[in-house]
């Protein structure tokens, strides 16, 4: 969790501020503090409203109802249960930007280092996601899946490997994260020692956003143009399903650059600013204090709309929902529906190039892709 609470007056103002015109200054941050009081509660209360529903959702489904057929509905659930883990945290950040950090330095600890594992560990496993589906369409064009010992071993360890490295990503936190008394209250923030402070944090900035934003980025971006060049040569698939499914292509890339560019651009504007000292104004400083606030709650959301573009999207989940609600309803003593719940956005992607007999389905061919 960035920190919003700047203690001008020490002299050791690179832990979490900035040099101004006049060294002896100082800059009242109170504005910056009265926002966020106000602002994040109500930003982390819907998203933890919206972000449970959802993510509590897709791992009930998923551990009780669910085959894990693939390293994709393996990262689906990872996915959820990171976004849970990132969500519970927000509480404790609601109330430290309301009243001050109240339950001493180990629950800062803690509570700051779950938060940026997670945060890291669910940017890594989008990524895997976009990987999976690129190897799906091309190293897999028959569509068949093993979940054989071997297969579970390799998933394992992948799981572990995305893991391993959020973990990695949120140890700085866990090490420096304290709590200190700034302006007639305690606050949960990265302490770094003064010796260090300035390449430290700069470093751990430019780090965050490369490994959180610009390679699970990269990624998604190669992977999916890829999958959707396939697609759109697909044989034996009508043309508005192509289309279709495309646009959920393009909604993936889009939503994460909506949610996560802004914040990454402010924390690059950051890294320079500890480097090079570019903010030499109060106001300016003031302002890039609220855009971290603003961009960073943005960026939150992506926690709630995971469960939209990556589970309620593919059909056999949704099934699965709809026959969960159906058991529910007649448990309740409603009578049930007895409709046709098939699955209708399962794609089957076509890549050979030979003609295939017409013999069959319309959409035979050999490669499923899940949308």
């Amino acid at each position: 969790m960035e920190d919003f609470y700047y203690d001008d007056e020490e002299d050791s103002s690179l832990n979490d501020s900035y040099d101004y015109s006049n060294e002896h200054s100082v800059c009242d941050k109170e504005t910056v503090r009265s926002f966020g009081s106000v602002f994040l509660p109500v930003i982390y209360a819907l998203a933890l409203v919206v972000g449970l529903a959802g993510n509590a959702l897709v791992v009930v489904v998923y551990t009780s109802r669910l085959r894990l057929r693939t390293l994709t509905d393996v990262c689906i659930l990872n996915l959820a249960i990171s976004d849970l883990l990132l969500l519970f945290t927000l509480p404790f950040w609601a109330a430290d930007a309301v009243h001050g950090w109240k339950l001493g330095s180990a629950a800062c600890k803690l509570t700051s280092f779950i938060y940026s594992t997670n945060f890291s560990c669910g940017m890594l496993l989008l990524a895997c996601i976009s990987v999976d589906r690129y190897r799906a369409v091309a190293h897999n064009p028959t569509g068949r899946t093993g979940t054989g010992r071997r297969v579970w071993r390799q998933w394992l360890l992948v799981c572990v490997v995305l893991w391993a490295v959020a973990i990695f990503l949120g140890l700085p936190e866990l090490i420096f994260s304290t709590v200190k008394h700034s302006h007639h209250r305690m606050a949960c923030t990265a302490v770094y020692p003064p010796s260090m402070a300035r390449p430290t944090k700069a470093a751990l900035e430019l780090l965050e956003v490369t490994l959180r934003f610009l390679l699970p980025l990269l990624v998604m971006v190669v992977c999916y143009c890829w999958v959707g060049r396939e697609l759109s040569r697909a044989v034996g698939v009508r043309r508005d399903r192509k289309w279709r499914a495309l646009r959920v292509l393009l909604a993936v890339v889009a939503v994460f650059l909506l949610t996560q560019l802004p914040y990454n651009v402010v924390k690059l504007w950051r890294a320079m600013d500890i480097i090079y000292i570019l903010v030499t104004d109060c106001e300016v400083s003031k302002g890039l204090d609220r855009a971290i606030q603003v961009t960073e709650s943005l960026a939150l959301a992506h926690a709630c709309i995971n469960p939209v573009l990556y589970a309620f999207i593919g059909s056999s989940f949704r099934g699965h929902v709809l026959k969960a609600a159906k058991h529910l309803g007649q448990r309740l003593g409603r009578h049930p529906r007895h409709g046709n719940e098939e699955p209708t956005v399962e794609i089957a992607l076509n890549t050979r190039t030979q003609t295939q007999s017409k013999s069959g389905s319309e959409d035979q061919d050999t490669s499923t892709f899940t949308i």
